[in-house]
């Protein structure tokens, strides 16, 4: 697959810090379309806190995040994530298919039910996920690979122009394990995919380019061509 050069998101000049230790120091990125990042690096050197920041979910000590679409600067993306860790408490009384529509909050209108075409999107990624007959059942009664499904369908329900996975293979089941990358391969084709993972070994054959952080961008691999960081 060959890149284009429309980038969709820039990170520039991004440090973090908490309680005055470094976690980023001077990042400098730059994620195009259709993109399939894999970021990598030693437990502690930024990874996942690279990954809140181009989020949103935590304010960078100094540079700025920028978005584009068609070329033109946005002030946000459709972005699809699936965290590292569950943060979804199981005793709360929410079913499979309520988890899974909470990825189409930012399209629902407040105090209106879904529409027919949100349950529609809700009903294909949990068949995606393999999970179709569990979308009654609470999110509590499932297992730890199921519920990792379960927030992958979450993070796939919007159709996202940008899907950003935390260590998507950490809580898997194995048996999904490989029907998983087929997903993340088949959406890559309209989808640009950022990745963080410690094992690329699964991934580097998928993975257009490959960035490894340790508090700072340490090196990168492309595939292609003419691409720079």
């Amino acid at each position: 697959m060959l890149l284009t050069k429309e980038k969709r998101i820039e990170v520039t000049g991004v440090s973090l810090q908490y309680d005055r230790m470094v976690a980023l120091e001077h990042i400098d990125l730059t994620v195009y379309d259709r993109d399939f990042l894999a970021i990598t690096g030693p437990n502690g050197g930024g990874k996942t806190s690279l990954l809140r920041v181009i989020l949103g979910l935590l304010p960078p000590l100094s540079g700025k995040i920028s978005f584009y679409r068609n070329g033109i600067e946005v002030p946000y993306l459709n972005i699809g994530y699936l965290p590292q860790k569950n943060t979804i408490d199981s005793r709360f009384p929410l079913t499979v298919s309520e988890v899974v529509s909470s990825g189409l909050m930012k399209e629902k209108r407040l105090l209106r039910s879904f529409t027919p075409e949100q349950q529609l999107q809700v009903e294909k990624a949990l068949s995606l996920v393999g999970l179709e007959k569990f979308g009654k059942h609470p999110i509590g009664k499932l297992s730890g690979g199921q519920m990792q499904r379960a927030l992958l369908a979450r993070a796939l329900v919007s159709c996202p122009e940008i899907l950003v996975l935390d260590e998507p293979s950490s809580y898997v089941d194995y048996e999904f394990e490989g029907r998983m990358y087929e997903i993340f391969r088949e959406m890559n084709k309209t989808t640009t995919i950022i990745l963080v993972s410690h094992e690329l070994n699964k991934i580097e054959n998928m993975a257009t380019r490959i960035v490894r952080i340790n508090k700072s961008i340490r090196e990168i691999g492309n595939k292609e061509s003419g691409l720079s960081i």
